[in-house]
């Protein structure tokens, strides 16, 4: 029988997956470890794990005793779920801006949750951080973990993370992109595939909002840097000690909209529905691709689950009211896709009482009228209509007598808001200029598409 003892054995062992069509503009390999494979579909179980068990040997969690965290989510679950197992209590302090889906889930599994704002600096005592250090001396047999500066945070993944990358690509990875919130992810897994390949590169994703791009690139810890960001799982307004920056070679900053338009991408091109922290990590990825030459081999880590953002990335109501969401807009040639392209028409030379034959063969009452390939005018059952009763005998002359002014015509790109403003003006049609030749948009094909 090949079963785990319990759950804490699945931790670990991520597969990697090539990325094909989000990174097609990108000449090198691209290859994510998809972390949501751990049992508490984050990375962060990893060092969750590795944290209590640390503690455990230096007898700084007792039995019985009760884990106490400021965390964004993440880090909560994997030290609930070694709670459950190893019989202890957990108290997470987290921020008004996390997902409710992370703090529902941390409930889930028996955690008691304090939610505590964000916009305060990391030492006011109503911090996440000042709350959960308090929640430690006010607690009896209590631990706190501390991710931020718990060397067993890095170790966790120069241990695992690291070696199961150089495994998985068989020694050849020359690029690393990873988000950076803690510091443990990037800095623990740069550590052991450094020292395997000294020239592999090191990309930290950081977040406007966030002091670790300017703290690297300048030694400058600039509090005006600071300022609130909707980004989650990475950045941070004090530096921890598990960010070392000798192994970090360069950050890239992502903006909150591109990392949550990204978030959405991934699940759309990929089929591999990740979190925030993963699409921060792509949007950055892309920004950085004429650094990656082909031949080589990028490795970007998905760090946590799409079911923590089902109410906000993955929700197009928060999207818009944010303005990151990034709306459809049909062109001419999107209305015209599927559709048979051999124009019904008649030559201005031919006969009016072809074009009147035409019209009923198709059962329409407008026909485009060319000449050399080109429309010229248009021919309408109210027109005929009115030029038979005026005199019969037209129905034998050419049809550029009876015909009026043409359709307008446009190019595939043309939007619905400008084809709706060219039928709005009297036109009952546009002819739209395809590489088959000429299409027709009529004002019902514009109504069957805002239904």
């Amino acid at each position: 029988m090949k079963i785990h003892e319990n759950i804490l054995s699945t931790i670990g062992n991520t597969p990697m997956v090539r990325l094909n069509r989000i990174t097609k503009d990108v000449a090198a390999t691209v290859l994510a470890k998809v972390e949501t494979f751990n049992p508490g579909n984050s990375i962060k179980d990893r060092m969750a794990i590795k944290m209590i068990e640390d503690a455990e040997k230096a007898g700084l969690l007792k039995p019985g005793g009760t884990i106490i965290e400021g965390t964004s989510g993440n880090t909560g679950m994997g030290l609930a779920i070694g709670a459950i197992i190893k019989g202890y209590k957990c108290i997470f302090t987290t921020t008004d801006k996390q997902s409710r889906e992370k703090v529902d889930i941390l409930r889930a599994f028996g955690a008691e949750v304090i939610v505590c704002p964000t916009n305060v600096d990391p030492e006011d005592p109503r911090s996440y951080y000042s709350v959960s250090s308090r929640l430690v001396s006010e607690t009896p047999n209590s631990w706190k973990a501390n991710q931020y500066d718990n060397p067993s945070n890095a170790q966790a993944h120069y241990e695992s993370t690291g070696p199961e990358i150089w495994d998985q690509t068989g020694g050849k990875v020359d690029h690393l992109v990873v988000g950076v919130g803690t510091g443990g992810t990037i800095s623990g897994t740069a550590k052991f595939l450094k020292e395997k390949n000294p020239k592999l590169k090191v990309w930290g994703i950081d977040t406007y909002g966030s002091v670790f791009k300017k703290l690297k690139e300048t030694g400058i810890f600039d509090k005006n840097e600071i300022y609130p960001y909707i980004t989650e799982g990475i950045g941070e307004d004090f530096v921890p000690q598990n960010v070392d920056m000798d192994l970090i070679d360069h950050f890239e900053k992502v903006t909150d909209r591109d990392a949550a338009i990204f978030t959405r991408k991934i699940v759309r091109d990929e089929g591999i529905f990740v979190g925030n922290s993963a699409g921060s990590a792509m949007a950055g990825l892309l920004q950085l691709k004429d650094n990656f030459k082909k031949g080589e081999v990028v490795v970007v880590i998905f760090h946590d689950h799409g079911t923590r953002y089902v109410g906000k990335m993955f929700n197009d109501d928060w999207m818009r009211e944010r303005g990151f969401l990034v709306e459809e807009k049909p062109t001419a040639g999107d209305l015209l896709k599927g559709k048979d392209l051999s124009l019904v028409s008649v030559e201005a030379d031919e006969p009016v009482l072809l074009a009147i034959d035409r019209m009923r063969k198709h059962n329409i009452d407008q026909l485009p009228v060319m000449e050399s390939g080109k429309p010229v005018g248009t021919i309408t059952d109210a027109r005929l209509f009115d030029a038979i009763l005026e005199d019969a005998e037209v129905r034998h002359q050419k049809v550029r007598v009876v015909m009026g002014p043409a359709l307008p015509v446009m190019d595939p790109e043309a939007t619905l808001a400008e084809i709706a403003k060219k039928l709005g003006n009297g036109s009952q049609a546009v002819l739209v200029k395809m590489k088959e030749g000429f299409g027709i948009i009529t004002k019902q094909d514009i109504i069957g598409k805002l239904k």
